[in-house]
């Protein structure tokens, strides 16, 4: 009889250790967290209302900033569109994952382009159970002949492509294009589209993109993800980039009688009368405007986000892919070492896990972003071994832990294997920016204190330098690590 009752609690204590094992992991996978990354195109850093730099119009980021890590220090450390998305996919720096210019008909034989074969974190994600989903700008597949008949590619460079299904890299729902600046009219290719079944929308992409985006945080109809599964869901818009003029009248209209003067105060805006100092006074309104009027979208998201009470668990991470110099140092555009150019928005957000906080120390980079995520997402173990990136997922949740000393810069590549040696390379600090720069017929070392200089006006270079004699060794054994063939010499 005790051997009975012995064998009875025996099973007993199985089932009920059985059962909450079965419910633990049904707790765990039950809280697997979301993931929505929000990235806009071309928004510099500066260029957020609460940095208090520039006299910009961002409500909605102002008040969201207050619940989230912000990384004020944060760099798009290869300030071009493709190349600077390439490395948010594959964790890697650009000569390592083949994108190391804008992916364009000029670009394709050289293969620059989101290699196929890439494990990028979304690949990883669908591997383990997500449903992924992306929304607006790719712009990581090389356009092929016959060109497909949009307007960008007429001319002698053709930008935009199709991505078939099997470059798509795990996410399911697709709604997006490769590139395309006619911001009032976008077009697009959803999920079940061909090559040449594409739609245009009359209606501003930013505002389109945070409707579908809403779509899919309601799931509407049950089949945008897979009901009761983890998602992501990236939301690409291309504003603020040009066409700047492309922007709705109501949020031009919030800019349109601010005095000039109080637009260009800062010193490294050339002078009325010069090319880029016109271009800067004929463009800031627009790009605020632009700013302003994706920060309204970004307001609506999260707002859908916290409806659907999918808030209390989806990492939120809101970004850019690089700057804008808008003319600031006759740079009209990005692709170059000044921080205007450098400089990202950085948010994060997760509710109950990550400290809300403004970090004005880290010095985070790209190619981070992807471990980091997969670590804060309980997928460190998934991480591929060949990503440049580090994880510091511990830093992003409370502050502790290790942190980055430097960030790594290059840029302005020719579009030929031959010629890597080409364009910039240079290493950022708390304190300093030094940088190895060739353009055209001239090449350079600079170094800029950023503390003492913060708009980058006086070149310090000199070769005895204390910052130079610590920074170029550190500088080289980076683009030895990192495959670059660059060389910090004179040609």
């Amino acid at each position: 009889m005790k051997t009975m009752i012995k064998r009875s609690i025996m099973v007993f204590g199985v089932l009920i250790i059985g059962t909450l094992t079965n419910a633990q992991t049904a707790i765990k996978q039950k809280t697997q967290p979301n993931l929505l990354i929000i990235i806009a195109d071309q928004w510099r850093g500066q260029a957020v209302g609460f940095e208090g730099k520039e006299p910009v119009k961002t409500p909605q980021l102002d008040k969201f900033a207050k619940e989230s890590l912000v990384l004020e220090q944060m760099v798009g450390n290869f300030p071009v569109c493709s190349p600077a998305r390439a490395m948010l996919m594959t964790g890697q720096y650009p000569i390592k994952n083949h994108v190391y210019s804008n992916v364009n008909s000029k670009t394709a034989p050289d293969g620059v382009e989101l290699q196929k074969d890439a494990v990028c974190w979304s690949d990883i994600l669908k591997a383990n159970g997500y449903s992924n989903g992306y929304i607006g700008k790719w712009h990581l597949d090389s356009p092929y002949k016959p060109y497909v008949p949009t307007s960008n590619n007429i001319g002698d460079v053709a930008w935009n492509e199709w991505t078939s299904p099997d470059r798509r890299h795990g996410f399911d729902y697709w709604y997006a294009y490769g590139t395309y600046d006619i911001h009032n009219k976008p077009m697009y290719w959803d999920t079940n589209a061909t090559r040449d079944n594409f739609q245009y929308v009359n209606q501003w992409g930013p505002i389109h993109e945070a409707d579908k985006a809403l779509a899919y945080l309601k799931n509407e109809d049950g089949k945008l993800r897979k009901t009761g599964a983890p998602f992501s869901l990236v939301v690409s818009m291309n504003p603020p980039h040009s066409e700047y003029q492309l922007v709705p009248q109501n949020y031009y209209d919030l800019y349109k009688d601010v005095p000039l003067e109080s637009l260009i105060k800062d010193p490294n805006i050339p002078a009325a009368g010069t090319k880029s100092g016109d271009e800067y006074r004929k463009d800031v309104r627009y790009y605020y405007a632009n700013i302003t009027g994706v920060d309204e979208q970004i307001g609506r998201i999260i707002q859908g986000l916290k409806d659907q009470k999918l808030d209390d668990n989806t990492i939120v991470l809101i970004m850019s892919d690089h700057g804008n110099c808008l003319g600031k140092h006759d740079e009209t555009s990005k692709n170059n070492i000044y921080e205007e150019s450098l400089r990202i928005p950085f948010i994060v957000y997760w509710k109950g896990h990550i400290l809300p906080r403004k970090d004005n120390q880290f010095l985070g980079s790209i190619p981070d972003i992807y471990p980091t995520l997969l670590d804060l997402m309980g997928l460190k173990s998934k991480t591929p071994k060949e990503l440049d990136g580090k994880s510091y997922a511990q830093y992003y949740l409370n502050g502790t832990g290790a942190k980055p000393t430097e960030q790594f810069i290059l840029g302005a590549i020719l579009s030929n294997n031959a010629k890597i040696n080409s364009g910039f390379r240079g290493i950022r600090t708390a304190d300093y920016k030094f940088a190895y720069v060739r353009k055209k017929e001239k090449a350079e070392f600079v170094l800029f204190d950023l503390k003492a200089d913060p708009f980058e006006m006086h070149n310090i270079y000199n070769p005895n330098h204390e910052m130079v004699i610590k920074l170029k060794p550190v500088l080289n054994q980076w683009l030895q690590k990192t495959g670059d063939k660059f060389i910090l010499a004179e040609r």
